[in-house]
C-alpha cells in the first residue's frame, strides 16, 4: 500500500477547492506518477513547492491537468470487445426496445470511442431509424478534451483502426482531415460530468465507460458503480474497459461476456418507501346479497367446526351438522335446556365454564379433552367458549367451540419420536460437525486468501494497464516531437542546400571566420583561388593557411571590423593563387553580426583584379594568343 504523502494530501484539496476537480478519489501511486511528471517539466520536485507554484501561476492548472487525465483512446479500440457489442449485445438490446434508444459514453475523452459508438449503432439500425431513435451523451472532466471532440475532426492517422468503406460512409474528407456526419453529429451531445461528483444521466440502455475506472479506489469505484446502476434502465448494459472486471459487484451486475467486459444490471427489490411497488387495484365491487340470514345460517350449519349456540337462559339455541355428528345433537334438541343434554358434562363439565364465560364477559378455554369414539382411537378437542354481548354490552348468550386436535395431537406424538430419533442422530452428528466446521474454517482461510490475491491480482492489472496508457501517451508525444523534428531538419536541410548554392554561385571567393579566426565557411570559389578544399580549410585558423594568401596583412584589418563592427576594404594584396601565378587581391572585410550578441565574425569576400606579369623575356611569358 501506498504510504500516505501529507504535502501530496494537501496539493489534491487545494485542487479541489480551487478548481473543483476532485483526485481524492484515485489511486495513488498513478496519480503521484502524472503529477511528478508535470513537476519535472517545471524543474520542481517538492509537493510544497509545487502546490505554491500553481498559487502564482494559474495558467499552470491547464498543464497539470492535461498530464493527469490521460487521454488514450481510439477509434474500434479493442476491435474483438466491439465485435462483440455489435454481434452479440447490441441485436438483443435492441429488440426490446421500441422507442428511443439513450446511450452514455462516459470518459469520452476527445471523442473517437463516441463516435464508434455511433458508427455501431448505425449500422445495426440503419442511418434514418438511428437518426430518429438514438441519442448519445458524452461526458468527461477534460474540457480541453471536449472542445476536441466537439468538432468531430479527425487526421488520417486517427482513422487507421477504422475499416475504409465505414470511413467513406460517415466521415468527409477536407483538406487532408475527416469529419464525422453532420446529420449523424446532432444525436451526439457532449458535456461536463464528473463521475465522482456529479449526478448520473438516468434511463441509460447502454453505458460505456472503458479504462476509466481504472484510475480510481476501490471505495470510490464502488460509489461510481452505484451510479451506474441508478443511470441504467431495467436489463441495460454496462460496457467496461479490459481491466475492469465487477467481481466483487455480483448485487449490481451480471456478466454478458466477462472476457470483453459486458454487464447486465441486476435489479434491486425496494420496500416499505425504497421506490418499487406492487401494481394495486381497487377493490371489486361487491353485488347485492339477498336472503342473507339464510346464507348465514347455512354458512354456520356447513362450518367444519363444531359449534353449539347456548342462549342466556341456558337453551340451546344453534347446532351444526358437525357438533350433531359429533356429539349426537339433532334439530330436535334446539330450545331444550343445555343441562339436559349428555353434551353438558361429557366429554367435560362445561356448565361452569359457561357461568364462568357469562360473569366474567370473557373467553374460557379448555384444552386437550379426550373425547372416546367407541373405537381404539379417541378423539382430541381444544373447548372455548365465547359470550355473546350486543350493542349495549347486554349478555345474550355463549357459542361453544370445539376445535378437532386428533390430528395435531398424533403429529405432536409422532413429533416427539422423531425429536428422541434426532436427538440420537445429533450426538451422532455432533463430532462430525466439529470435524466440518474445523475443515470450513479452514476452507474459509484459504478462500480469503484466495480473494485477497485476486483482488491485489486485479489492483496490479489495473495499475499495469494505466502505466500502458502512460507510456502510450508518452509514445504519442515522443512521435509528434519526432515529426517536429523531421520538419526541422527538412527546413534546415533546405536552407544549407540554398546557402551552399548561394555561396558556389558568387564570383568572389568568401570566408567566414570567427572571433578567434577560425575559419566556418569556404566556398567553392576560394577552393578555385588557393587549390584547398573547404573540408580543409573549416576550423583551421585562418592566420595558419599557406596557400599564397598573405593573411598577415589581413589580420589588422580583422581586428577593426571585430572590434569597431564596421565593414573595410584592406589595400591591394599581392598574392600567388593556386596555379602559381601572382595575382593583385581586393579584399572587403565585413562583420559578422548578431542581434543578441553583436559582432561575432567576420566575413571576408576577395577578388583578384589581374594577374601581374613577373617574366622578363617573352620566352618566360611563354607564347602569345
Amino acid at each position: 500500500m501506498t504510504e500516505t504523502n501529507p504535502d501530496f494530501e494537501a496539493l489534491l484539496v487545494y485542487l479541489k477547492e480551487a478548481r473543483g476537480f476532485d483526485f481524492t478519489g484515485y489511486k495513488r501511486s498513478s496519480l503521484m506518477r502524472r503529477v511528478d511528471r508535470r513537476m519535472a517539466q517545471v524543474d520542481l520536485h517538492d509537493y510544497g513547492d509545487y502546490l505554491d507554484y500553481l498559487q502564482v501561476h494559474p495558467d499552470e492548472f491547464t498543464a497539470l491537468f492535461n498530464t493527469v487525465l490521460i487521454n488514450v483512446t481510439a477509434f474500434f479500440r479493442d476491435t474483438d470487445a466491439w465485435t462483440a457489442l455489435s454481434q452479440r449485445v447490441l441485436p438483443e438490446l435492441l429488440a426490446q426496445r421500441n422507442g428511443m434508444i439513450r446511450v452514455w459514453s462516459a470518459g469520452c475523452a476527445s471523442g473517437e470511442e463516441t463516435y464508434t459508438l455511433a458508427i455501431v449503432l448505425a449500422e445495426a439500425l440503419g442511418v434514418d431509424a438511428f437518426r430518429e431513435r438514438v441519442k448519445i451523451y458524452a461526458t468527461d472532466v477534460d474540457e480541453e478534451g471536449l472542445a476536441h471532440a466537439r468538432q468531430a475532426i479527425y487526421t488520417e492517422r486517427d482513422l487507421q483502426t477504422v475499416p475504409r468503406e465505414l470511413v467513406e460512409r460517415y466521415f468527409e474528407a477536407n483538406a487532408g482531415r475527416y469529419v464525422f456526419r453532420k446529420d449523424l453529429r446532432r444525436s451526439v451531445i457532449f458535456g461536463r460530468n464528473d463521475l465522482v461528483q456529479d449526478a448520473p444521466i438516468s434511463r441509460i440502455d447502454l453505458l460505456v465507460c472503458r479504462n476509466a475506472l481504472m484510475y480510481f479506489n476501490a471505495e470510490t469505484q464502488t460509489r461510481i458503480l452505484s451510479r451506474f446502476h441508478f443511470a441504467l434502465a431495467p436489463n441495460g448494459v454496462l460496457f467496461l474497459g479490459k481491466a475492469e472486471m465487477l467481481l466483487s459487484h455480483a448485487s449490481m451486475f451480471t456478466p454478458i461476456d466477462l472476457k470483453r467486459r459486458m454487464f447486465h444490471k441486476v435489479a434491486r427489490t425496494m420496500v416499505n418507501g425504497g421506490g418499487y411497488f406492487a401494481e394495486t387495484y381497487p377493490p371489486p365491487i361487491r353485488p347485492e346479497m339477498h336472503a342473507l340470514d339464510r346464507l348465514r345460517n347455512e354458512a354456520f350449519q356447513a362450518s367444519p367446526v363444531a359449534q353449539v349456540v347456548v342462549t342466556a337462559e341456558g337453551l340451546v339455541a344453534l347446532t351444526n351438522r358437525h357438533a350433531e355428528t359429533l356429539f349426537g345433537v339433532s334439530p330436535r334438541d334446539i330450545g331444550r335446556p343445555f343441562r339436559d343434554l349428555d353434551l353438558s358434562y361429557r366429554p367435560v363439565e362445561l356448565r361452569g365454564y359457561i357461568e364462568q364465560a357469562q360473569l366474567e364477559r370473557r373467553v374460557v378455554k379448555i384444552d386437550n379433552v379426550e373425547l372416546g369414539t367407541g373405537t381404539a382411537e379417541s378423539i382430541h378437542l381444544n373447548i372455548q367458549i365465547n359470550p355473546l354481548v350486543d350493542s349495549d354490552a347486554a349478555l345474550l348468550g355463549v357459542v361453544i367451540i370445539f376445535q378437532d386436535m386428533t390430528a395435531a395431537r398424533r403429529l405432536q406424538d409422532e413429533l416427539e419420536i422423531a425429536n428422541r430419533q434426532l436427538e440420537t442422530a445429533y450426538e451422532e452428528l455432533q463430532s462430525t460437525n466439529e470435524e466440518l466446521e474445523t475443515t470450513n474454517e479452514e476452507l474459509q482461510s484459504t478462500v480469503e486468501e484466495l480473494e485477497t490475491t485476486n483482488e491485489e491480482l486485479q489492483s496490479t492489472n489495473e495499475e499495469l494497464e494505466t502505466m500502458n496508457e502512460e507510456l502510450q501517451s508518452t509514445n504519442d508525444e515522443l512521435q509528434s516531437i519526432n515529426d517536429e523534428l523531421r520538419d526541422r531538419t527538412n527546413q534546415l536541410n533546405d536552407t544549407n542546400s540554398f546557402m551552399d548554392a548561394v555561396l558556389s554561385s558568387l564570383q568572389a571567393g568568401v570566408v567566414v571566420l570567427n572571433r578567434e579566426m577560425h575559419i566556418l565557411v569556404w566556398n567553392r570559389r576560394a577552393e578555385d583561388m588557393w587549390g584547398l578544399r573547404a573540408d580543409e580549410a573549416v576550423n583551421q585558423h585562418f592566420l595558419n593557411l599557406d596557400i599564397g594568401l598573405p593573411t598577415a596583412q589581413l589580420r589588422p584589418v580583422i581586428r577593426e571590423v571585430l572590434t569597431g563592427g564596421q565593414q573595410r576594404q584592406a589595400p591591394p594584396l599581392s598574392a600567388v593563387n593556386r596555379r602559381g601565378r601572382t595575382v593583385t587581391l581586393r579584399v572587403v572585410c565585413s562583420p559578422l553580426v548578431s542581434e543578441a550578441a553583436g559582432p561575432i565574425g567576420v566575413i571576408l569576400v576577395m577578388e583578384a583584379l589581374g594577374e601581374v606579369e613577373t617574366a622578363t623575356h617573352p620566352a618566360e611569358r611563354g607564347p602569345e594568343t
